[in-house]
C-alpha cells in the first residue's frame, strides 16, 4: 500500500436537482462527506438525473470565487464537474449543443481550479461500433486538447447507457476495459464505477490494478441483481412491455450497502494500488428516492457504509439525521 494514499468520500449532486448547491454543501458537510462532484448540465435538462447546480451563463471569475469560497468554508472540495452526455450523438445539431456545453463546463472547471470534468463517450446508435470508434478517433481528441489547454482532464464514466440505444444495447462505448484502452489512447481518463461492471459480468475489483494510473476519480454506486429475473429476460433485459428504456427487468441500482458490490474489497484494492482521489457516491437508488428527504436518507446509508472503510478511526459528522432540516430547504 502507498502510505501517502488518501481517499476522500464525496457525492454527486445530481440526485438533488431541486436543491441549491449551497444547501447540498451544508447537507454534505454535516453528513460526513468531504467532496462534491457538481452537476453542471444546462438549466433545461431533459432527464431525471440532470441537474444544474452551477449557473454557467456568463460564469465569471468572481462567480467561481464565490462558489469555491462557499464550498471551502464548509470543509469541502469540488472533485469534478459532471456533464454526462452523448458526445457521439447521431443528430449533428444535438451533438454540437453537447460539445458546446461541454466546453463551457471545462471553462468553468478552469475558473474553479477543478481538475476533472466528467462526461460520456456516447454512441451514434444508427451506426456500427467500429464506425463509432473511427468517428470518435476523428472528433474526440479536440475535446481532450481543449480541456488540457485549460489544465483540466476529461474523465469518462464506464456506464453502459443502454437506455440510449433503441434496443437496449450499449449506448456509451466505454463500458469495458477493452474500450477503456481505446479511449485512453485518445487522452481520456476514467471515472471508475463498479456497479456497471457487475451487471455485465466483469469483476470490478480485478479492473483496478491494471488501470490505476488512469483511474483518477471513482464513483460509488451499488447494484442489486434480482433473483431469477435474468433467467426469464436474458442478459439484454426485457423486450415486450419495456416502456422505460432503462428498465432491464433483472437488476437495479442501489446505494452502497444495499446491493452486491463488495465495498470492503473495492476500497482495500484502491488503497493497495495507491489511489489518492475521491470516491463519489452516485445515488440512483429507486428505494431511497422520490423526495429530497428520502434521497438524503439514502446518502446517509451510503456514508455509513463507506466512511468506516475510508476512515478507520471513524468518519466525522454522522449527525445528518439530526441536522439535515437545519441546513437544507426541503
Amino acid at each position: 500500500m502507498d502510505e501517502g494514499a488518501v481517499v476522500k468520500l464525496g457525492m454527486l449532486t445530481a440526485c438533488l436537482p431541486g436543491d441549491s448547491l449551497t444547501d447540498i454543501a451544508h447537507y454534505a458537510a454535516t453528513a460526513g462527506y468531504h467532496a462534491l462532484e457538481v452537476a453542471a448540465w444546462p438549466s433545461t435538462g431533459s432527464r431525471d438525473f440532470e441537474a444544474a447546480h452551477l449557473d454557467l451563463r456568463d460564469f465569471s471569475r468572481d462567480a467561481a470565487h464565490e462558489v469555491a469560497g462557499t464550498v471551502a468554508s464548509l470543509g469541502l472540495e469540488i472533485s469534478a464537474l459532471a456533464f454526462y452526455e452523448n458526445n457521439l450523438h447521431p443528430d449533428p445539431r444535438r451533438r454540437d449543443e453537447i460539445r458546446s456545453h461541454l466546453r463551457t463546463v471545462i471553462d468553468a472547471a478552469e475558473l474553479l481550479g477543478v481538475p476533472y470534468v466528467g462526461t460520456f463517450i456516447g454512441r451514434d446508435w444508427t451506426r456500427t461500433v467500429s464506425e463509432n470508434l473511427s468517428e470518435g478517433e476523428r472528433i474526440l481528441p479536440e475535446l481532450v486538447s481543449y480541456a488540457a489547454d485549460r489544465g483540466v482532464r476529461l474523465i469518462i464514466e464506464n456506464c453502459v447507457m443502454e437506455g440510449w440505444h433503441p434496443d437496449g444495447y450499449p449506448g456509451n462505448l466505454a463500458y469495458s476495459p477493452e474500450l477503456w484502452e481505446w479511449m485512453f489512447d485518445l487522452g481520456f481518463y476514467l471515472n471508475w464505477d463498479p456497479s456497471h461492471l457487475t451487471w455485465i459480468g466483469i469483476d470490478p475489483v480485478r479492473t483496478i490494478a491494471p488501470y490505476i494510473d488512469r483511474i483518477v476519480h471513482a464513483q460509488a454506486k451499488d447494484i442489486q441483481i434480482l433473483d431469477r429475473a435474468v433467467d426469464h429476460y436474458g442478459f439484454f433485459g426485457k423486450i415486450r412491455g419495456r416502456q422505460d428504456p432503462w428498465d432491464t427487468g433483472w437488476w437495479r441500482y442501489r446505494v452502497p450497502g444495499r446491493g452486491q458490490v463488495d465495498w470492503t474489497a473495492v476500497v482495500d484494492e484502491l488503497y493497495s494500488c495507491g489511489y489518492a482521489g475521491v470516491l463519489s457516491v452516485e445515488h440512483e437508488d429507486p428505494v431511497w428516492g422520490g423526495s429530497p428527504d428520502k434521497v438524503c436518507e439514502g446518502l446517509d446509508i451510503a456514508c455509513h457504509t463507506l466512511a468506516p472503510l475510508i476512515y478507520p478511526s471513524g468518519a466525522r459528522g454522522h449527525s445528518a439525521e439530526a441536522t439535515r432540516h437545519d441546513n437544507r430547504e426541503v
